[in-house]
């Protein structure tokens, strides 16, 4: 049977550093977190410059590779005990973490950083996106990791696209799995617990029919474009919550659209979350901001 929707949010405005806006769907106002899922953030095409300069705010360089340390476009962050997943829609970006980790991903490649016990990073358009110039966009998502996985080392996964395998192919549909297990085909990143990460387009006129596993949170963000879905008409940069019970989504393309589908089997703790911290109670969260200002990171 059909999923029921429960909620359709849209994305607000939200400075996340001096200068850089992105769209916030979730959390919202309206639904706080469908954990494992906790924050979508869209920042939306925007061009870049040939010959753009980045500012290189203070921090440190050790362990970060020579060649790409003047791309640093903002401080490093501190993220703590979940995994942030990054899905390159235009241009160009980059990884840099202090457990040595780096990579480069383009146009239709994810990447996917589990923090772990702790771990510094940053991100931004490579020295080539900001000597040529383009366009620039992408979506990241911050995914849950059950308390007893919290306190693991830190990894970091790259798919680029041509490894992501097709799914639901048809005619007018190009649509690739990230991670997790769809039909037949098994995407490349993994995680802790079941969680299915398909991207892609749909021509205008193009009818899918989804499937998720019942009691599983679901949701589908539409990128650009526009969908009909249970005779509501979802618009571009819409985020749409599912009800868990049943197991099918039929979606038909008003014209054609981009969009992330997102489905994960409940991870049934309590959360909290400030700034780039999640933890499970407040006493955690207090805990690892004062590891992070001990540098014990």
């Amino acid at each position: 049977m059909q999923k029921k929707i429960t909620h359709i949010l849209k994305g607000r405005e939200k400075e996340i550093a001096p200068g850089q806006t992105v769209l916030q769907p979730l959390p919202h106002a309206e639904f706080r977190f469908a954990n494992p899922f906790i924050v979508l953030h869209h920042m939306p095409p925007h061009t870049i410059a040939a010959g753009s300069q980045i500012r290189l705010p203070m921090h440190p360089h050790r362990r970060f590779s020579p060649e790409l340390r003047s791309c640093h476009w903002q401080e490093l962050v501190r993220n703590l005990r979940f995994s942030s997943v990054t899905f390159q829609l235009q241009g160009e970006g980059y990884h840099l973490d202090n457990a040595g980790n780096e990579g480069i991903i383009g146009a239709g490649d994810v990447q996917w950083m589990f923090a772990g016990k702790g771990i510094l990073h940053s991100e931004g358009p490579t020295p080539r996106m900001l000597e040529q110039g383009g366009v620039q966009e992408l979506i990241q998502l911050w995914i849950n990791a059950p308390s007893v996985h919290k306190l693991d080392e830190p990894f970091y996964q790259f798919a680029p696209g041509d490894l992501q395998p097709a799914v639901l192919e048809q005619e007018g549909v190009r649509l690739r799995l990230a991670s997790g297990h769809y039909d037949d085909a098994t995407g490349p990143l993994k995680g802790f617990t079941p969680v299915i990460l398909i991207s892609g387009e749909v021509n205008a006129g193009r009818r899918v029919q989804l499937s998720a596993v019942p009691g599983y949170w679901t949701m589908l963000y539409v990128v650009k474009g526009a969908l009909c879905v249970n005779a509501e008409t979802i618009a571009e940069r819409q985020l749409v919550l599912f009800e868990k019970e049943n197991d099918e989504l039929i979606v038909t393309a008003k014209e054609d659209t981009q969009l992330l589908y997102l489905s994960a089997q409940p991870i049934e703790e309590p959360v909290a979350a400030r700034d780039n911290f999640v933890m499970n109670t407040a006493e955690e969260i207090e805990e690892a901001i004062a590891d992070d200002k001990a540098g014990r990171f």
